[in-house]
């Protein structure tokens, strides 16, 4: 499993967490669509901006692979602001690659593009850095 070195490990002052520490040994957890109904918690939402400003500041449109990043916080936009990059797509596999789709992500998200100040990730606690 790719660690993706210099990612945050959570949204910093909560217990979001983006990535994980290491690899589940019956395999990757399967990144599936979940529903964004329009009544979601501000914190989800916030941590949904905040897991896609930090995709676009490490991979901007670029391919990435899935490696430690969180399938339940993939799941989130994965069909939407995510996408496979290619296909036949394997939700179960760290080695699955993936982009950010800039046009639905910015409509979804301006937020993350207007103010990408707002989502800052340098100087974290130790806590947030990325565990072996």
């Amino acid at each position: 499993m790719l660690k993706h070195r210099g990612f945050p490990s959570r949204l910093p002052g909560t217990d979001f967490q983006f990535t994980i520490r290491r690899a589940n040994k019956q395999g990757a957890t399967k990144i599936i669509r979940r529903e964004r109904f329009k009544d979601r918690a501000a914190p989800d939402r916030r941590a949904d901006a905040g897991f896609l400003a930090a995709l676009w500041a490490h991979f901007g449109e670029d391919p990435f692979e899935r490696g430690n990043l969180d399938a339940g916080r993939l799941s989130w936009l994965i069909g939407r602001e995510v996408v496979w990059a290619e296909e036949p797509a394997d939700p179960c596999s760290y080695a699955q690659l993936l982009r950010v789709d800039r046009k639905r992500a910015e409509a979804a998200f301006p937020e993350v593009f207007a103010e990408p100040e707002a989502f800052q990730w340098e100087g974290l606690d130790e806590d947030d850095e990325d565990w072996d």
